[in-house]
């Protein structure tokens, strides 16, 4: 046993222990002041908050709070990094993505800290013919390339593998992936325009000659863009590995050969547990899979993370700064090989180079100065992320099995299962967003109706026709584009003025409420001067309930009387007399919003 010296720091030991449920009592006498009688584990119950795929996040989690043991970085499960060194060796790898033959900007990045390349190759993306020209003084065998090519993927990699041979490039040395993935292109198209058939070759090519280079991608983006929960992009992601093993090992490989021909792809969203626990949880699934098909030793899964699409806002598009960091540290602490970071303009069109330096930066400052390479699996031992992977592992494997059961992937996708799926969990999702419960900051908290617009060039038209593509602002964007259009045609956006009623101590909270909500939906909230000086049609009354009591009704009359045609009241439903609407947390605001625009004649 070890004895530590007596420094004459007894930190907490003159303290008793605190025994979990003296914790709860606690608990429930703080909720019983707010109203709520609960006890023992009710009273923690009350303070958890659900999360999707039935999953939830309590207050408090402790030793009693039991998961599996993850194991050791580098070996099965493979739950804290598929390498025993993992990123400590110099950070992940940090890939930016290409859509357009620009060979300088390909350059800028990779000599401004990019370290790999993924390149939109076929359709509206790099033309196959211009691979050479994008690739012009991109140095092969230091930079790996992984394409995206759809259904030119045979014609993208063969242009490739020629580059290399041109160039000189040893086939030891040539890494990246060349991007087959007929599952994923038939979830974005809702064509099978190729198969696994059609792409083996190249995957026994790879393994045969070029070690360090794959064949196949198993991106679950697509899943993830159609509104799936964590749970559902990992069920499809293994069900989508499962049909390539199978296809591969039908073709002539070994399992292992097969399994290091797979790199997969997973979104990093904003919210970082959930982001780290998803990418420790897909390594564990996938070591299963790979145990059940008798090569434990290949479960190692190659990820690749992606900061997440439908989180990107086209308002207040700063923001989205804040947001990609956030993912690319869960990302990075998740244990992603390699990252990348869309740029904050995504979502408006092509990024400019201030847009690509700042992506490729966020990667940098967290792996040079925040130095978050430095330890591996650094959220490994948390009870909360070591339960949250296995909550999630387990909610995972359910959905594959469920996808198993339908038939595997390509027969899920076909009979639309997949998509109803995905469409109930966005359907859900969306009324959180809708009654801003998930609020998005810069859209529905806190916009900014006066916010210059950030113009980009527009970028290619995305692969269309399987899984629909949402965003989380889309509800808003739709609304604050009606407003957009009516003060391009008027010269003013529609207004509403804001009543306030008594002191700023009584009326303050719900005037601040009622304005962000109307602006959420690109209606300008006037504070200043008279209702008939305001230039609004309608009125919203703000106070305390105790002031409604006394005088909501007579000033719902007057503001009648001075010509308003809708007054609203900021607070719980009631039955004053002349109050037409009740705005409140909690609320359908977008329903509102939209009702209150077609009152105002917005369009």
């Amino acid at each position: 046993m070890t004895v530590l010296p007596d420094d004459g720091l007894s930190l907490a030991s003159e303290f008793p222990d605190a025994p979990h449920e003296q914790w709860q009592h606690l608990v429930a006498g703080v909720l019983r002041k707010s109203g709520k009688e609960v006890s023992g584990d009710a009273a923690e119950d009350a303070l958890s908050t659900l999360l999707e795929d039935g999953l939830d996040t309590r207050p408090l989690y402790t030793a009693r709070d039991s998961a599996p043991d993850p194991g050791l970085p580098g070996f099965a499960p493979f739950v804290r990094g598929g390498r025993a060194e993992g990123n400590t060796t110099g950070g992940w790898d940090v890939r930016q993505r290409h859509l357009t033959a620009d060979g300088e900007a390909v350059l800028a990045d990779l000599e401004n800290g990019v370290t790999s390349l993924w390149l939109g190759v076929g359709g509206s993306g790099v033309p196959v013919s211009s691979l050479d020209a994008v690739l012009d003084g991109v140095y092969l065998d230091l930079a790996p390339v992984v394409l995206d090519a759809g259904d030119e993927t045979e014609a993208a990699a063969e242009r490739l593998l020629r580059l290399y041979e041109e160039r000189g490039v040893a086939p030891e040395a040539a890494r990246g992936n060349l991007g087959a993935d007929p599952l994923g292109h038939e979830a974005r198209t809702g064509r099978a325009a190729y198969d696994l058939a059609s792409v083996a070759g190249l995957a026994r090519r790879c393994a045969d000659a070029y070690p360090g280079l794959r064949a196949l991608t198993v991106d679950a983006l697509p899943y993830h863009e159609a509104g799936g929960s964590a749970a559902q992009e990992l069920g499809c992601s293994l069900a989508t590995g499962v049909a390539y093993l199978r296809g591969l090992t039908a073709a002539g490989l070994s399992v292992t050969e097969a399994c290091g021909q797979l790199e997969f792809r997973y979104a990093a969203t904003a919210d970082q547990f959930l982001t780290i626990a998803k990418l420790r949880a897909a390594r564990r699934l996938w070591a299963r899979v790979a145990e059940a098909c008798g090569a434990p030793e290949a479960g190692a899964q190659r990820q690749h993370a992606v900061t997440s699409p439908v989180m990107m806002t086209r308002r207040d598009p700063w923001v989205n700064m804040l947001r990609t960091t956030i993912a690319t540290l869960a990302a990075g602490v998740g244990g992603a090989d390699s990252v990348t970071v869309l740029p904050f303009d995504e979502a408006l069109g092509l990024p400019d180079a201030f847009a690509r330096r700042i992506a490729r930066n966020t990667s940098t400052v967290l792996i040079e100065e925040s130095h978050l390479s430095r330890v591996i699996d650094p959220a490994g031992g948390s009870w909360y992320v070591e339960r949250l992977t296995d909550e999630l592992a387990h909610a995972s494997w359910e959905f594959f099995q469920t996808i198993e059961r339908e038939g595997g992937q390509e027969a899920a996708l076909r009979s639309g299962t997949i998509g109803e799926r995905l469409a109930e969990t966005w359907a859900a999702r969306s009324r959180k967003l809708a009654t801003r419960r998930e609020p998005i900051t810069g859209v529905s908290e806190f916009p900014h109706l006066t916010e210059k617009p950030v113009d980009r060039a527009p970028a290619p038209e995305p692969l269309s026709g399987g899984l629909p593509r949402v965003r989380r602002d889309e509800a808003y964007e739709a609304l604050r584009a009606r407003s957009d259009a009516h003060l391009a045609a008027t010269g003013a956006r529609p207004r509403v003025f804001l009543a306030a009623l008594g002191p700023a101590a009584a009326h303050s909270a719900r005037l601040a409420f009622a304005a962000n909500l109307f602006q959420a939906g690109g209606i300008e909230a006037v504070t200043e001067g008279t209702f008939e000086e305001s230039g609004a049609r309608e009125a919203c009354l703000c106070s305390s309930d105790a002031l409604y009591e006394e005088g909501a009704e007579a000033a719902a009359g007057e503001l009648r009387a001075a010509g308003a045609g809708h007054v609203l009241l900021a607070g719980r439903p009631g039955s004053y007399a002349g109050v037409d609407t009740y705005v409140f947390a909690g609320c359908d605001a977008v329903a509102l919003l939209s009702t209150t625009l077609d009152r105002m004649g917005v369009s």
